[in-house]
């Protein structure tokens, strides 16, 4: 396999490198395959490959079926070159901010329609889980999504605003191990079943839990070393505090606000995987975290169905 040192450093080495279609399909079957070509459909490693058509033909018998980099990924039945894909992969790992549909679309050539669904399916590999809990520290914090109600027309805001802030917005819980990685979740309420049940099912018992001053909190200590900061009277008290997460919520904010401006709560948790998966590889390099999003696109699959809600009833 090549030296991943051979790969490119920057976005503008990435342009040249991936100007080639042989090359990219030698660069995704190297990081795909790193110890041969192996069948996605019976996971035979007698392959051949047709240079014409840059795709591979499984030799065993009971099999014969032809395939490409594409298939068993996010990629798979995409009609767009993969020299786009690994654009766009590029792209969004690397906005901090995030980067719209349409900037896909007039930077890369493709339709608004096929860059949104893009961008969704690259947010689809960028979603990692884990069963490992946090240990340490670990902040937990909640906020708020939705639209501001005093941009709202008045019929609209009467309709949605129907009690105290943040009602009628979606409500998103995150954890943070100081010094690690952020986790996030779309929570139903704010009672002390769901956060403190998301609370013990992410952080080992024993640590230190930092959290704001809300009610149903109380009753942590039980499991952790639990303390809080009431924002009323101070936000810092020497090293219980809560910005660290609130720190990510900003970031999270000022995409959603100034890049993707309307984000439907159906697909807010994608919009989160995005936002996590760049805060959570932070200390890396641009080539590092479009390698790692390259990494995760196998055995994720996401059909425009799906993704619109036509196959759940949405």
């Amino acid at each position: 396999m090549e030296n991943e040192k051979n790969f490119p450093k920057t976005r503008q080495e990435a342009i040249k490198y991936f100007a080639d279609p042989d090359t990219c399909v030698t660069f995704m079957s190297m990081l795909r395959w790193p110890d041969g070509v192996t069948c996605p459909h019976c996971e035979g490693k007698a392959v051949s490959y047709l240079s014409t058509r840059r795709m591979w033909k499984c030799m065993n018998k009971a099999c014969h079926k032809q395939f490409s980099v594409k298939v068993g990924t996010i990629m798979e039945d995409s009609a767009i070159k993969l020299e786009k894909w690994l654009a766009a992969i590029w792209l969004i790992a690397n906005a901090k901010n995030g980067i719209s549909s349409y900037e896909i679309h007039r930077a890369l050539g493709v339709t608004q329609k096929s860059a949104w669904f893009m961008l969704h399916r690259i947010r689809l590999a960028m979603q990692t889980g884990s069963f490992k809990k946090m240990s340490g520290t670990v902040e937990v914090d909640e906020t708020f999504i939705g639209g501001l109600s005093r941009n709202m027309h008045k019929s609209e805001r009467d309709k949605k605003i129907t009690g105290p802030g943040g009602c009628g917005k979606a409500i998103v819980l995150g954890l943070l191990e100081r010094h690690g990685e952020v986790r996030t979740k779309v929570i139903v309420d704010r009672s002390q079943e769901t956060l403190q049940g998301e609370a013990r099912n992410h952080v080992e018992s024993g640590c230190e839990v930092y959290t704001d001053a809300h009610r149903s909190y109380l009753g942590l200590s039980e499991d952790y070393i639990h303390e809080f900061t009431d924002h009323a009277e101070e936000y810092v008290r020497s090293n219980v505090h809560t910005n660290g997460i609130e720190n990510f919520w900003c970031l999270l904010k000022r995409s959603i606000k100034g890049i993707y401006v309307s984000v439907e709560p159906f697909h807010l948790f994608r919009y989160l995987d995005e936002q996590a998966f760049r805060f959570n590889t932070r200390k890396g390099k641009d080539a590092d975290r479009f390698m790692q999003a390259v990494k995760s696109i196998a055995g994720k699959r996401l059909t425009y169905g799906e993704l619109t809600g036509r196959l759940s009833g949405h």
